[in-house]
Formats: C-alpha cells, structure tokens, sequence
C-alpha cells in the first residue's frame, strides 16, 4: 500500500468512534474495526476511545488486533475506571509517541497526540487532535496547537488530523488555517458532512499539514454500517509525501 519511488502514498482515517457506541446504542468495538477493515488504512487516528481498564483491554487493543496494526493510547482522562482520550492505530512502525495537554481550567481534559512513524528512514509526524466544545476554548486550543507543531526540532513532515468540533469557521479554523495548509473537501466529496452518523449535516473532522504533501483522493463511506456505528463519519485521506532520496 505504500510505495517508495520519489514519494510516499498513505492512506489515513481519522474517526471519532464515540466510545465505539452507535446510533443503535450499542457499544460494538468489533463493528468499529469492520468499518476500518473495509477501509483498509495504513493510519487510523481515533477520538473519544475507552482504553485498558479492571474490567479488561481497552477499545483501541480490540480493534487494532482485530486488524493486525500497532496502536498507541494517549488518555486524556479517567472514565470509569478506564482510561479514556485518543488512539493512534498504524500498520508503520511507530518510533515515538508523545502527549501535549490541550486543557482549559475548569472544562474537560483535551490533548493532542503526536505519533512519529518511520518508514525506510523517514519520518512522518502524525497529530491526533479532538478539541473542545466552546469557541473560546477552542480558539485557546490552536495557539496551543500552532505552538506545538511549528517545534523547529521536529523535521519532516506534519500531518494534523481529528474533530475540532468546529462546523462553522470560528476561531480555531481560522488561526489553524493561516499557520498551515489545509483543503476543503469540496473537490473530493458530494457528502463532505460527517456529523451525526445517521443523518451528518455538521462537518467537523479536519486535515492540516505542513510540508511536502498532496492529497490525492478523500472519501467518507456512506454505507448503513458507518452511518450507524458512531456518531460521527470516517474521513479517509490518500496523502503523497515527497521525500528525498
């Protein structure tokens, strides 16, 4: 699936899984992994994952070994006794994980996931994000987020990926959008909405990136299985990276 000639061609999901509890409310992690099986990804990042906890493994082990990937958990808090935050499933070798603290006093934990993966000697930065649910907080989110990924010792190229429970351009759309590179889905997508999963009439998953990349093909699977599984849709991103020889 990836092919090394003058670039690399990646296929990333980002899906915000709801804590694998559908539209039907039932909570079915195995109907999450069928839903990424059929899209067969090389990344999946995940938002709102119930994780490892006393009453056994976590959503993101369930899915990842049902799918033969690796995966790493990066919890933004405690739900019940289990581990609860973001997830970042890779069929790439992942060299290191990190965790930035997104939080405002007073409001929900919030952080942003950073995967470095290698592949053939290079490195991909891959930033899992799931923002807050008011504006103002939000537009404290993207300094913060800004601040992060524009670290000078991080090299290579970046890629931002997550809800930002953003449907509108407020704030954090716009801050995020002057300090990288961003595409509408526009070109790609007939249904370019991905929220609720039934019935999406709010678009609030999102592709940033800095450096060397070109998105080749988006899809969102309109099928009864993603409309149900979660509240919200995937977003599937084909991405060449040039890289040097």
């Amino acid at each position: 699936m990836i092919h090394k000639d003058e670039s690399l061609r990646i296929r990333i999901v980002t899906y915000n899984v709801h804590k694998c509890r559908g539209m039907d409310g039932r909570t079915h992690p195995e109907r999450i992994a069928s839903v990424l099986e059929r899209m067969n990804p090389d990344i999946a990042a995940l938002q709102e994952v119930i994780g490892a906890g006393p009453r056994g493994p976590g959503q993101d082990e369930r899915i990842s070994q049902r799918l033969g990937m690796a995966s790493v958990l990066a919890p933004a808090r405690m739900l019940r006794g289990h581990f609860y935050g973001n997830a970042l499933l890779s069929r790439i070798p992942i060299h290191h994980h990190t965790v930035f603290d997104l939080s405002e006093n007073g409001l929900e934990p919030r952080l942003l996931q950073r995967v470095d993966l290698s592949f053939q000697g290079h490195r991909i930065h891959l930033y899992n994000a799931h923002l807050g649910t008011s504006q103002r907080e939000r537009g404290r989110q993207a300094i913060k987020l800004i601040h992060f990924l524009s670290d000078p010792s991080v090299r290579g190229p970046k890629i931002l990926v997550g809800d930002f429970n953003e449907w509108r351009k407020g704030p954090a759309t716009r801050l995020l959008a002057e300090a990288f590179q961003g595409f509408s889905l526009l070109p790609f997508l007939k249904w370019r909405r991905t929220y609720p999963g039934i019935l999406p009439i709010f678009h609030l998953d999102h592709i940033y990136y800095r450096g060397p990349v070109e998105v080749l093909k988006v899809e969102v699977p309109r099928t009864l299985s993603t409309l149900i599984a979660s509240d919200h849709m995937p977003i599937m991103m084909e991405l060449r990276i040039s890289v040097k020889k």
